[in-house]
């Protein structure tokens, strides 16, 4: 017997519309439709945290492959941007895992030429990314650890919940608890200050490498 889907209390409007077709059976009108939505969204966010172009392109690989094989198991428990978050950082971390990694992928998802030409054509925007400027503070970011990366731009680039961050990054956890969220909070101070430490030093780099040049 197939599990009722369980609509959030409020969904995404993006997350409605993708319950639906769901519900429907059309699995690839629902992955063009997320894709459509969020793929670039996802795609910058491996590109930011993988600090390796070929990874980030596999992992994005990676992530459609899942993100298409899961939906039919798409409930709605979290929003769909929730999910594909989570799927996306599973995808990372198995392909750093996987020494193989880009043998056997990038290969058509479907039989939908739409939603394979939409695949194709989030994966090379991955080069636009890689060849824009880096401005200084996404470059002291990627000295972090890449779950500080990840919390930090989850909750400040994507300004998500602490509840929706929980369930992304507390795998195998009671991620509604209240003590997840503060697990994660903790965590996010620490790595702001990080950062911040990352700035400041920096800073005071750039002020001595001035006061030589004016001497």
């Amino acid at each position: 017997m197939t599990k009722p889907r369980s609509h959030c209390t409020r969904p995404s409007d993006a997350t409605r519309e993708i319950l639906d077709r769901c519900e429907r059976g059309d699995y690839e009108d629902a992955a063009t439709f997320g894709l459509r939505h969020y793929g670039d969204e996802i795609l910058g966010y491996l590109v930011g945290v993988a600090r390796d172009g070929s990874i980030a392109d596999e992992a994005f690989s990676v992530f459609c492959e899942h993100l298409w094989r899961g939906l039919p198991g798409f409930r709605g428990d979290a929003s769909f941007r929730t999910w594909a978050y989570t799927l996306a950082r599973h995808a990372l971390h198995r392909v750093r895992r996987d020494p193989s990694r880009g043998s056997a992928r990038n290969v058509p998802l479907s039989c939908s030429p739409e939603l394979d030409a939409m695949v194709e054509s989030l994966r090379m925007t991955s080069l636009l990314h890689r060849q824009r400027r880096r401005d200084e503070l996404t470059q002291l970011r990627r000295q972090l650890d890449v779950d500080d990366q990840t919390l930090i731009i989850l909750r400040v680039d994507r300004g998500l919940s602490w509840s929706e961050i929980a369930k992304i990054m507390l795998d195998g956890e009671d991620a509604e608890s209240e003590s997840a969220r503060v697990k994660l909070r903790k965590r996010f101070q620490r790595a702001t200050t990080s950062l911040k430490q990352l700035v400041d030093r920096q800073g005071r780099a750039a002020r001595r490498t001035a006061q030589r040049e004016r001497s």
